[in-house]
């Protein structure tokens, strides 16, 4: 039976390697044969796993060996570790990269896969494969398993900031254009990392319509199994989520998610009011610090023609909408200032002045 294939993305630091590392310690604690894929330059995803040896690279082993004419062997690239008290032992693979500023990472991760394709990888006598991918490149190559559907199943690992989450958006958003053209790679969900409770990352997978598979709260032991090159899994609360989603996985109690991904707009607000503005653009002039002055009265003109634009727009709002917002920006009074000079209750002065402020940008940019 071929073995199942999962890629586990996420953005750089974020936990990838440590979701990867986890989950590939708990498929062996479950008795199955497991191999470990790190397709990330750095060449970091098993150091771990190997309690802190450093695997020779696809990209490495194949420069020396064709430097000498010599055929690559399974045996020069992939590694084994027993582990005492693992039923299985543990396989990795690096396919590493080029040294910075020194080629392309992408490109070595297509030529890695070509290498192992050639090798059978596909046809070992592999239960997992878990394949630890950096997500935050645009490159081609790193999405090699969504193009080529070298992978049955995609795992995004995020946790609640914006630039993460952004990440995760981008991967399900390539998932989907590969399912489009004919891809196979199913989108299983996501998992929290370092999950501090905002529930962030929570509100994007409920706008996406992403499963969240699972939440790991940061944790200072983890971190220091992590440092020490040990398993966090060894952790009682740890183990049990990894166990949960390893059985929830293995046993096919999870639905595939249909998400496209947020467009961009979409997902910023998100986060919170974004302006509709226009950026305004720069010119030569002011650039090599011609016409000062020219470019100094434009702004200001510009400037003095949108207030006069928003004065107007302010006109048009309903009579309470219109005093509340003069009251709140104007004259700069607090929300319960404001209730108590209009004799309202606070919440509905806040939903007066949200609708007035929506109104106003509709009024703005529409008239």
């Amino acid at each position: 039976m071929s073995a199942r294939t999962i890629a586990i993305y996420g953005k750089g630091g974020i936990g990838k390697s440590f979701t990867t590392t986890n989950l590939s310690a708990t498929f062996a604690m479950m008795n199955k044969r497991v191999l470990q894929l790190g397709c990330d330059p750095k060449h970091d995803s098993t150091t771990s796993l190997f309690g802190g040896i450093s695997l020779p690279t696809v990209t490495d082993v194949f420069a020396e060996k064709n430097a000498r004419n010599q055929q690559v062997a399974i045996s020069d690239i992939v590694f084994r570790r027993d582990i005492p008290d693992f039923p299985q032992p543990i396989y990795g693979i690096e396919l590493g990269g080029p040294q910075v500023g020194r080629g392309c990472g992408g490109r070595g991760i297509i030529s890695g896969f070509d290498l192992l394709e050639k090798l059978g990888i596909f046809k070992w006598d592999i239960d997992v494969i878990l394949m630890d991918f950096l997500g935050d490149v645009v490159c081609g190559g790193f999405a090699t398993p969504l193009a080529r559907s070298l992978s049955e199943e995609v795992i995004l690992v995020t946790s609640n900031d914006r630039q993460s989450i952004f990440t995760a958006n981008n991967i399900c958003q390539a998932n989907n254009y590969f399912r489009t053209i004919g891809g196979a790679s199913r989108l299983l969900g996501m998992i929290i990392n370092r999950d501090d409770g905002s529930g962030m990352a929570e509100k994007y997978a409920e706008a996406a319509g992403i499963t969240v598979l699972m939440k790991v709260p940061y944790n200072a032991d983890a971190r220091d199994r992590d440092d020490s090159f040990d398993f966090a899994i060894r952790l009682p609360d740890v183990h049990e989520k990894f166990q949960k989603l390893a059985a929830d996985i293995l046993a096919n109690r999870i639905t595939p998610c249909k998400a496209a991904g947020l467009e961009f707009m979409d997902f910023v607000r998100l986060f919170g009011d974004v302006s509709n503005d226009a950026p305004f653009a720069a010119t030569a002039d002011e650039l090599f610090g011609r016409k000062e002055n020219i470019a100094v009265a434009e702004k200001n003109s510009s400037l003095n023609s949108d207030q006069q634009k928003m004065a107007r727009c302010v006109e048009k709002l309903g009579a309470n909408e219109q005093k509340i917002y003069r009251l709140a920006e104007l004259e700069k009074k607090t929300i319960s200032e404001i209730a108590v000079l209009m004799q309202h209750e606070e919440f509905a002065v806040r939903e007066l002045l949200a609708n007035a402020r929506k109104e106003l940008r509709r009024l703005f940019f529409e008239g």
